[in-house]
């Protein structure tokens, strides 16, 4: 005997495969903009706050601004262009876990290098990739259903980013430790360059090796070490190693120009002993122009792995 519903009163929803999942939790189009202008304005607050009553307490709050608040942006503006689909969750994961992980990891393996040299930038561009790959692949570990270039390069770029933004904040904090009578201002200024540079750093070589990582990952959710997935992971150490040793280069260059004797000793060192005008400017402009120049070569790498993606173009 069946009764039927009684009128009025709602029905119960039995969960079965022939209902779809629950959509996914959406946010806002247009919220990296106010993320980035309102971080930005209490960031500024916080620092005028902090000199004007050399209070230390506001610290804490400078500091995680400053070190979060690029990568966030970008991460919510990769989400709002092309990640939709892939879950907040899945994104969350790998800028929160991945990220931490990946520091984590390199910062162990890193230890006994100190002395610049150009084997020192390749080991540390292969061990920080290493890295963050793998927490990439430890972040999606149990979402086998998350895979292509698209999927690759959102969240590659998303671990790049908590990569970045928990290395920031060692750097600033150790700036504002590790100077007297100036910690503030070195701590304002390490936060404004490492901001302005986020963008063009971890996230873009971890997005790149992440895109082909995800493309070669099976359906069932193996992640597979193929030809391609070695050596776009090589590349992209190389990249990194590049963007890490540009300020050496951009010493040596400036000591083989102006004649300089030492220009090896003068880029393991890191500096011109006293300097000239002349120097110093030539020293801008290296370095400024090859983080220019590295920064080009990968949007251009990340631009060509998009365009074999038809998904790419077709998000909002």
């Amino acid at each position: 005997m069946t009764h039927s519903p009684s009128p009025g009163r709602p029905q119960a929803r039995i969960p079965g495969p022939q209902q779809p999942p629950p959509p996914y939790p959406r946010i806002r189009t247009g919220l990296w903009r106010r993320s980035l202008g309102g971080g930005l304005a209490l960031w500024a607050l916080t620092a005028v706050v902090t000199y004007a009553t050399r209070n230390t307490a506001p610290l804490p709050t400078l500091i995680l601004l400053g070190g979060f608040l690029v990568p966030v942006v970008f991460v919510l503006w990769a989400y709002e262009r092309h990640g939709r689909d892939l879950g907040v969750s899945a994104v969350l994961g790998c800028f929160l876990a991945g990220g931490a992980l990946g520091v984590l990891g390199a910062s162990v393996t890193e230890s006994g290098l100190v002395r610049p040299s150009w084997g020192m930038f390749v080991s540390v561009g292969l061990i920080e990739e290493a890295a963050k790959l793998g927490a990439l692949v430890f972040a999606l570990r149990r979402l086998p259903g998350i895979r292509g270039m698209r999927a690759g390069l959102v969240l590659g770029a998303a671990v790049g980013f908590g990569f970045a933004a928990l290395e920031s904040t060692g750097y600033a904090l150790t700036a504002a430790l590790s100077t007297q009578g100036a910690g503030l201002r070195a701590l304002i200024e390490t936060e404004l360059l490492r901001g302005a540079l986020a963008p063009f750093g971890h996230g873009l070589s971890t997005a790149i090796a992440g895109g082909v990582l995800l493309t070669s990952r099976r359906p069932n959710g193996r992640f597979r070490l193929t030809a391609p997935v070695a050596g776009t992971f090589l590349g992209a150490s190389l990249l990194h190693a590049l963007w890490d040793s540009t300020h050496g280069v951009a010493i040596w260059l400036v000591a083989r120009l102006t004649g300089t004797g030492g220009g090896r000793e003068l880029f393991a060192e890191g500096y011109i002993p006293r300097p000239t005008a002349a120097q110093e400017h030539l020293f801008a402009l290296f370095s400024i122009g090859l983080l220019v120049l590295v920064s080009l070569l990968g949007i251009a790498w990340v631009g060509s792995l998009a365009r074999r993606d038809p998904s790419w173009r077709n998000t909002p």
